[in-house]
């Protein structure tokens, strides 16, 4: 049986007045260690997200409610994506690398070195409509044994990477981090959004026609713990996984609202048939409501 809690959008900025949606927030399940990297798949219509610690991906069932194991081992994956052709897009911490799974179950290992050395623990993903791929890297995955494997950094730093849809290579686009986390474009494109944890706060950079990043000034900072996740829906704002639940970015940078969540949330995205339907990994749990926003459509 799904348990329920009561939602609550605080409202900090009359323009977050206009963001609702179920007046109870769904457990859609519960049971795990460190939830993390929701995407869901609308032609098959369910939902995975990563157990880290647990080292596997699980599967939510839209149509049944079935929550089962997708992938163990996962290589301690953390967060994904879904590309424009409907394939699966992972970070792997523990095999530090990240991976493509193709329609026919195989794995393709679309990256796990730069300039010949090993990537620390690639963390979170998305794809541009160029079909370059976009990355984080900090070291959380070779910190401990908790979260992937002990092990040493060869990069000597915790960078942002793209995978280049030509030449299959990766390259640093953004090398003054602490740690990089969640990213997302906006609308456009033009704009990427990086969250850097220890630093509290979330940039924005402008993205030129050749893949590479101007700007990266401050747009947002945290005031409950610190951001995770981060994704933009069709007004344009953006919604950044926090300590206290999901912080609420007007487009112009201020701080317009929250929905509280009971438990430190790690990630967000938008599903459905008309991605109106809000999915939150948070510590133990996945979480779910039905809003009345929707997740952005990319071009």
């Amino acid at each position: 049986m799904i348990d329920t809690v009561k939602t609550q959008f605080e409202v900090l900025d009359d323009r977050f007045r206009r963001c609702n949606g179920d007046e109870r927030m769904e457990r859609l399940h519960t049971g795990c260690r460190w939830t993390e990297g929701p995407v869901y798949f609308p032609a098959g219509r369910y939902l995975l997200f990563s157990d880290i610690p647990n080292e596997r991906v699980l599967r939510w069932d839209e149509t049944t409610g079935a929550v089962g194991v997708f992938r163990q081992p996962s290589g301690y994956a953390n967060g994904h994506t879904l590309d424009r052709q409907g394939r699966l897009i992972s970070c792997e911490q523990g095999n530090r690398r990240v991976t493509r799974t193709e329609h026919d179950g195989s794995i393709t290992v679309l990256a796990d070195r730069v300039d010949g050395r090993r990537f620390n623990s690639p963390n979170d993903v998305v794809e541009r409509s160029d079909g370059s791929v976009w990355f984080t890297d900090p070291d959380y995955g070779i910190s401990s044994d908790y979260e992937g494997n002990r092990g040493d950094s060869e990069i000597g730093g915790c960078h942002v990477y793209r995978i280049d849809p030509a030449t299959g290579r990766a390259r640093v686009v953004a090398d003054d981090f602490i740690r990089p986390n969640g990213l997302a474009f906006s609308a456009d494109e033009r704009h990427l959004y990086v969250v850097d944890t220890p630093g509290k706060h979330i940039r924005r950079f402008e993205v030129r026609d050749d893949g590479t990043l101007s700007g990266g000034e401050v747009f947002g900072t945290c005031d409950a713990g610190a951001f995770d996740g981060v994704r933009v829906d069709d007004a344009g704002r953006l919604w950044v996984a926090a300590h206290d639940g999901l912080h609420c970015f007007d487009p112009d940078g201020t701080l317009i609202g929250k929905l509280r969540v009971p438990e430190v949330v790690s990630n967000l995205t938008f599903g459905g048939a008309k991605r109106n339907h809000l999915f939150i990994t948070a510590s133990t749990s996945l979480y779910a409501l039905r809003v009345n926003f929707a997740g952005v459509r990319y071009p």
